[in-house]
């Protein structure tokens, strides 16, 4: 923040005068009022960042003119003065958003902390909303790549429940499809998302340690715990609470968090007290649950509890739609962070990537992206490029479309088997004329014309 501007509101000029002096000395931009509606026209004309505040001025009152600076600008810090047999109304400014009060007569050095520690509070307070508008565009649902009919439905049932804060959710998917960005984009498309989004990987952290982690500990409570530990259910309070591969969770560990999620209630490990908590959940996990409960590893009643509103995220090997689009997103990200200049992708490459099943999902198509990004400067990835384990492997795709169109008793002909191709390029593309006519090495037009001509 530079040079800061605060704003003085006191019907006495003697007092005015004076603070305005010490605080100029102090290095601040100093405007003065001496009423309050002479306050609020500076205020809407100039916008500082601190306003000292008397409580009680002629014509509109102190608490008057807090309200409606809270209502214009809330990110405004207000420092209310009072004399001592008004405190009542000092503390009713305080509910109001006021940052502090100052009784009358103040010291000076109560004065130049007071102001100083509003202006660290509000420096604060900006940084932490620029990050959180980051990671609002950041995390942004238009972000989510989503061509194929499968994702455009997960991504519609995620929009829908983020604004119902209070709802469990469980992600489905296997490794690397997306279940933390899902997360992220719920959460920050929430009303809890200027609260904390609090994350933790279950199968990362030994189960003893991810016990404290998740409660927290009082002091003494093992040999190690010198100090009281705040857990993170504690500092999700309000906010969101991502519990990843919750099926690795052990059974003893699960009983707690479920009394978390019934009762909103904890108590951290070696003490006594019930801590209340206002947490939104949202777990998710690459295994099956369901058998898990019927395997006697996850608890019924827990899974039930997360089960609320279930999201399948499908794996991208069932949306080759997807595959390209994501390709060029991440050749786009990556240009910025490796100083590329890629531009597209070959038709050969396009090819390839669409029919290799991707076991390691987005998170491996990405991680390609960047090896090849990294290692060849270029402005096309070529068939060359990609690993050899991806250039190798069997058309699985393209044997299925074949077999079902030749069988021992009718040979197609050559027109038909032309037919059965471009229809099956256009499905992995998603109906993609332009991606289509790539991949088969023709001209848009001519692909047009072979669409048109056919029966």
């Amino acid at each position: 923040m530079n040079r800061a501007t605060v704003l003085i509101v006191d019907d006495e000029i003697l007092t005015l005068n004076s603070l305005k002096k010490v605080l100029e000395k102090e290095g601040y931009e100093v405007l003065v009022a001496d009423t309050g509606e002479a306050a609020l026209e500076i205020f809407e004309k100039f916008r500082p960042q601190l306003v000292l505040l008397d409580l009680m001025l002629p014509g509109i009152s102190g608490i008057e003119v807090l309200r409606k600076i809270k209502e214009n600008n809330g990110e405004t810090v207000v420092i209310m003065m009072t004399a001592y047999e008004i405190l009542e109304r000092a503390i009713e400014a305080m509910k109001l958003g006021a940052y502090d009060y100052l009784l009358k007569p103040f010291k000076l050095n109560e004065l130049r902390n007071s102001v100083r520690r509003a202006l660290e509070t509000l420096k604060l307070k900006i940084r932490v909303l620029e990050h959180l508008e980051s990671e609002k565009g950041r995390y942004y649902f238009g972000r989510i790549v989503a061509e194929s009919q499968k994702m455009k439905e997960v991504v519609a049932l995620a929009r829908r429940v983020a604004a119902a804060d209070k709802t469990t959710v469980l992600l489905l998917g296997e490794s690397g499809t997306g279940k933390e960005l899902l997360a992220k984009a719920i959460h920050y498309h929430s009303p809890r998302a200027e609260k904390p989004l609090i994350e933790i990987n279950c199968a990362a952290i030994p189960d003893t340690l991810l016990e404290s982690e998740l409660f927290g500990y009082e002091a003494g409570a093992f040999t190690d715990a010198r100090k009281r530990k705040i857990g993170l259910i504690e500092k999700a309070h309000e906010g969101t609470l991502f519990l990843d591969e919750i099926g690795d969770m052990s059974l003893n560990l699960q009983a707690k968090l479920l009394r978390v999620l019934e009762e909103g209630t904890f108590t951290r490990l070696g003490g006594h007290q019930e801590i209340m908590v206002n947490i939104r959940v949202i777990a998710a996990t690459n295994i099956d649950l369901a058998r898990a409960v019927e395997k006697g590893t996850f608890r019924s009643d827990l899974f039930y509890r997360l089960n609320v509103v279930p999201i399948k995220i499908p794996p991208l090997r069932e949306r080759p739609e997807d595959i390209i689009p994501l390709a060029l997103h991440f050749i786009q990200e990556l240009n910025q962070e490796l100083h590329r200049s890629y531009e597209s992708i070959a038709p050969e490459a396009d090819e390839v990537l669409v029919n290799y099943p991707w076991p390691g999902n987005v998170r491996e198509l990405r991680n390609i992206i960047e090896r090849i990004m990294s290692l060849h400067v270029d402005t096309e990835i070529k068939l060359h490029h990609l690993p050899v384990e991806v250039r190798s492997q069997p058309k699985s795709a393209g044997k299925k479309w074949l077999e079902e169109i030749i069988s021992e008793e009718k040979l197609p002909t050559l027109e038909e088997l032309e037919r059965a191709y471009i229809e099956h390029v256009l499905k992995i593309t998603g109906n993609n004329k332009s991606q289509a006519a790539r991949i088969l090495g023709i001209h848009p037009t001519s692909l047009f014309r072979k669409l048109k001509a056919s029966p």
